[in-house]
């Protein structure tokens, strides 16, 4: 068999075929292939795929596994609550994925973080949404590798992505082959613009978009934030100032152009301005003050924030704004297990599709059933069956082979 010399990095000793594999792979690096590659895919994990085609390695089983793990695990993902957070490893001695389906919501910012254990190995770390196409069921949104890490001793990646609409996505892990590693996996939302007004929070959030006005004639085309008058109100994301022009509904207003996100912000009822038109702000910076001004001269002071979007109208800004204060849970089941065969103690244990004690149930499996342990989360542990099959149990619910 004909390898290319840079078709995987450095490589350690392995039984029959990945040891011709390592011994023949040696001398250099992927960031030399990758960096090389004309005409390469666009991602890390593609340029990586290819170089294994290339090389004829997916004629191999090791290469086949690969590729296949690939495919399995995004087309059959384990389910994920955010905020999560996972402590995980992976072997030389197979070549596995882990994927994750998570459901997000317009205006909001995922953001998934992974440390791994510095950079003695490629991971890979891409984000897909489910399309509903059965041609082209999904669609790359984002992704991190190592490659772009500086070298250190923990690699730290990290994939973000700002949904514009109510989705289904797939966060897929994958380190190269023949190499053994430990990770941790937190995935978290965030709302994807600033707050609009200083010092406050949802809790002074009181009127929501499309309730009724002037006894049902319009809809409200945003949210009304409370707080006292002359409270500073800031730019929630980067911009130009587009017009400061009073109007009779909004009175003083500002008009922010969002061109990052082709969108127009709209600010009213302010007590005064601090901005001109065709300035440029920062998220911060302050553009007037909260008043009661146009037609809200009889109500307390607050301000009408609103979000018009091209080809949409009027969108609802809350989850673009609304605060997300929670935090992942703590890892309580033992991490030092992690890459070990356990056996089911239970007389029937269930293996969900998350984490949590009412998450959804895989599968049931009787007494001293194998399981090999993949990742923690919580307390529970990420499982596999001998046939493949992943999910999470309880770690009350196992008892490690050498006990």
């Amino acid at each position: 068999m004909r390898v290319s010399a840079c078709a995987i990095r450095r490589g350690t000793a392995f039984p029959t075929l990945a040891l011709a594999l390592t011994m023949t792979l040696v001398a250099c690096g992927p960031s030399s292939l990758f960096r090389s590659m004309r005409d390469a895919p666009a991602t890390a994990y593609a340029r990586y795929a290819e170089s294994l085609r290339d090389a004829g390695l997916e004629q191999t089983a090791l290469g086949r596994e690969w590729l296949a793990a690939s495919d399995s695990a995004l087309r059959a993902p384990l389910a994920a609550t955010l905020p999560a957070r996972e402590i995980g490893e992976y072997s030389r001695s197979e070549a596995r994925a882990v994927a994750y389906r998570i459901s997000l919501r317009e205006g909001q910012r995922f953001r998934a973080m992974l440390r791994a254990d510095g950079l003695s190995a490629l991971v890979f770390l891409d984000l897909f949404e489910v399309t509903g196409d059965t041609t082209q069921p999904f669609a790359h949104r984002a992704s991190a590798d190592s490659l772009a890490v500086p070298d250190s001793a923990i690699a730290l990646l990290t994939v973000a992505h700002e949904v514009d609409r109510d989705g289904v996505f797939v966060l897929r892990l994958q380190p190269e082959l023949l190499r053994n590693g430990r990770y941790e996996l937190t995935m978290e939302v965030e709302p994807m613009l600033a707050f609009p007004v200083e010092g406050r929070g949802n809790g002074a959030i009181q009127s929501l978009f499309g309730v009724a006005r002037d006894g049902g004639r319009r809809a409200h085309h945003g949210i009304d934030i409370f707080a006292p008058r002359g409270t500073p109100v800031v730019a929630v994301a980067d911009g130009t100032v587009r017009s400061v022009s009073p109007n009779t509904l909004g009175g003083n207003v500002v008009w922010l152009s969002d061109e990052a996100r082709g969108q127009s912000l709209y600010y009213a009822h302010l007590d005064s301005h601090a901005v001109t038109e065709g300035q440029r702000v920062r998220v911060g910076d302050t553009l007037g003050f909260v008043g009661n001004s146009g037609n809200a001269r009889t109500t307390a002071p607050h301000l009408h924030f609103g979000i018009y979007r091209r080809g949409r109208g009027p969108i609802d800004p809350l989850r673009y704004v609304q605060l997300v204060r929670t935090r992942p849970p703590a890892v309580a089941a033992d991490t030092a297990r992690l890459g070990r065969a356990a056996l089911t103690t239970a007389g029937e244990s269930a293996m969900r599709i998350a984490p949590g004690p009412r998450d959804s149930v895989v599968r049931r499996i009787p007494r001293a059933t194998v399981l090999y342990i993949m990742g923690a989360s919580g307390n529970s542990y990420r499982v596999q069956l001998d046939d493949g099959t992943p999910g999470y149990v309880s770690a009350r619910a196992v008892r490690f082979v050498e006990e």
